[in-house]
């Protein structure tokens, strides 16, 4: 296998990577890392308790695992101790179910970082073949096309970006939230001066195969974390109907565009009902997060087995997954 990661004793940036029984999933992201065209870098795997293939899969390469106790699970806190174990300039973040499609996603998503001034990287986001046609829809919207490298907004994914690690030293994430942890930071941080980046150039697949129950929660957990980051923000029953009503009608219009709107026609109002039902849930929660609540959001009781960006790379040779597995499959362990 083709090994890129030679210099680790100094490393440019260190990938942190939160794992849960992600064995259909991680073994194509670290492919694709050992693919970057940045060759210097330590990839930090932080399992909360993992009981499949996850760490044997992740043994074929050079990693280093950190634990965290699932019933110590938040997102922020699996974060700062992948973070705390770091010795790269920059901590790049990322999902053990995305993948990255290009060989220079990493040196994309830390080039904004020739700027002082910014603190945070984030990229584009995609689905694939089997994303639900909504979540398409959201992540065309909230990763666009177009770059915007200097911006005051906080809004940020950690599904896939990158922060200076001496930022991070003196505001570590916040451990308590139930999400939008990044969000969060990234607010720190600008409240300090500095400013965000939004890399479109730097892509991955963000695979996201969930039950309507899982959207449900996922939603509920981010609208919890949000009021409590912006205790000001609301969303009452008028919001819920309001943006219910306007985007399953926006869906329809794109589906029916895609000729697809027959194949689609229960699951825009499932999905957008899951989404907002679960944002209003959030919102009007009064109640501490209770450790059987942190089970539902992030240990669900089945497991779920899950594997393009847009056309606006297609100059660019991407990896070739289905080789590079088979041909890693076939070598002994690192």
């Amino acid at each position: 296998m083709k090994n890129n990661i030679i210099d680790i004793k100094s490393p440019q940036c260190s990938i942190i990577i939160r794992c849960y029984n992600e064995e259909q999933h991680i073994g194509r992201l670290l492919s694709g890392i050992m693919q970057q065209t940045v060759n210097n870098v330590e990839i930090i795997i932080v399992d909360s308790g993992s009981t499949d293939a996850t760490l044997s899969i992740a043994s074929r390469y050079p990693t280093r695992v950190v634990y965290i106790d699932p019933k110590e699970f938040s997102f922020g806190r699996a974060l700062n101790v992948g973070c705390k174990a770091a010795t790269g300039k920059y901590i790049v973040n990322a999902s053990a179910h995305v993948y990255p499609v290009y060989h220079d996603w990493l040196e994309r998503l830390l080039a904004p970082f020739s700027d002082p001034g910014i603190a945070l990287v984030y990229g584009k986001q995609r689905g694939n073949e089997i994303t639900k046609f909504s979540e398409h829809q959201i992540f065309s919207k909230l990763f666009p096309d177009r770059a915007n490298l200097k911006s005051d907004h906080p809004f940020c994914n950690n599904a896939n970006s990158a922060i200076r690690r001496e930022l991070w030293e003196q505001m570590p994430y916040n451990e308590d939230l139930t999400g939008l942890e990044d969000l969060d930071w990234a607010k720190q941080v600008i409240d300090k001066g500095y400013y965000i980046a939004y890399a479109a150039d730097a892509g991955i697949i963000h695979v996201h195969n969930e039950t309507f129950l899982k959207i449900f929660n996922r939603y509920r957990r981010e609208a919890i974390a949000l009021k409590r980051i912006n205790p000001q923000e609301h969303f009452n029953l008028l919001d819920f109907v309001h943006l219910f009503t306007a985007n399953v009608t926006n869906d329809y219009y794109h589906a029916w565009h895609k000729k697809v709107l027959w194949d689609q026609l229960l699951s825009i109002p499932l999905f957008r009902l899951m989404q907002f039902s679960g944002t209003y849930k959030g919102f009007s929660e009064i109640s501490v997060v209770t450790s059987r609540l942190k089970q539902t959001f992030y240990y669900p009781n089945e497991r779920k087995h899950s594997a393009n960006l847009s056309n606006d790379q297609d100059s660019k040779q991407s990896i070739n997954y289905s080789k590079l597995l088979k041909e890693e499959t076939n070598e002994p362990n690192h």
